[in-house]
């Protein structure tokens, strides 16, 4: 009986959301339609749908947006359309990649000069690793670094921040745009690479599928690998592999924890 429950009060819920998502509607109000306490509300449709509420209120506000852009409309306009408050809602990090594959990073070598640190963040301790080039790593364990020193066991490791490691510090710090790009080192396959960039398309507050991101790189068959490619993504949050979600609405795994890829999402939803 509890789950029958359950499924109406969803239902009710996911109805209210389609039939209101330009009004962004928030928890309460949500809650309140389906006359439960916001706090039961959360618990409950987190349980079902394996997202927050106001996670699936972006995830039907983007479809919506993706609707109107198909149709010709500006972003600016769609923003409007949707609910969203403007572009600065569609804005992201100004990012620069300097892209190479696997051997042409193994050709530095020896020469090779490695800068790290630790900065902290809404999401956790992050550890930020970079070459002259730009960050080649971002990751909230100590995992990655262990593992690049031992792949790398005959480059010069350095525990500094450099140029862009500190750009990525003020941002966490202020969560203000940097007017210089941010770099990126990035080691990966042509496919892999093609992959990282086209997630830096995504808009902040908003939520693509797999499928959608395979749809992006023209290879829409090629769902699979691109979630594998996804997974292998060395710099978390600047390249927003935690804005792809599965097709049916739920959130999925993450490299750095599947609880951290929901506040994560929760966050920017509220903050950007």
């Amino acid at each position: 009986m509890e789950n029958i429950y359950h499924y109406d009060i969803i239902a009710k819920a996911i109805k209210f959301i389609k039939d209101h998502y330009e009004e962004q509607p928030d928890l309460e109000k949500i809650a309140n339609h389906v006359n439960l306490s916001k706090f039961h509300f959360q618990r409950v449709f987190k349980k079902w749908a394996g997202i927050s509420p106001k996670d699936y209120v972006q995830f039907v506000t983007l479809e919506k947006a993706k609707e109107l852009l198909r149709k010709g409309q500006s972003t600016l306009e769609t923003s409007y359309n949707v609910g969203l408050s403007g572009n600065s809602r569609l804005h992201d990090l100004f990012i620069k990649i300097e892209a190479c594959t696997p051997g042409e990073f193994q050709k530095r070598g020896k020469n090779l000069k490695f800068y790290f640190g630790e900065i902290e963040t809404p999401f956790g301790s992050a550890i930020i690793i970079e070459t002259k080039k730009g960050i080649c790593n971002l990751s909230f364990d100590n995992l990655s670094l262990e593992k690049i020193k031992s792949e790398y066991h005959q480059a010069i490791f350095t525990k500094e921040l450099q140029s862009n490691g500190k750009l990525v510090q003020e941002y966490f710090k202020n969560w203000k745009i940097p007017t210089t790009p941010i770099n990126l080192d990035l080691q990966g396959t042509s496919f892999q690479i093609q992959v990282w960039k086209a997630l830096l398309q995504i808009p902040s507050s908003n939520l693509l599928s797999y499928k959608d991101i395979a749809e992006m790189i023209s290879n829409p068959k090629a769902v699979r690998a691109v979630g594998s490619a996804i997974g292998k993504n060395p710099i978390a949050y600047l390249i927003p592999c935690h804005r792809v979600i599965k097709s049916d609405g739920n959130m999925g795994n993450y490299r750095w924890n599947a609880d951290r890829k929901i506040i994560i999402n929760s966050y920017e939803s509220v903050k950007l």
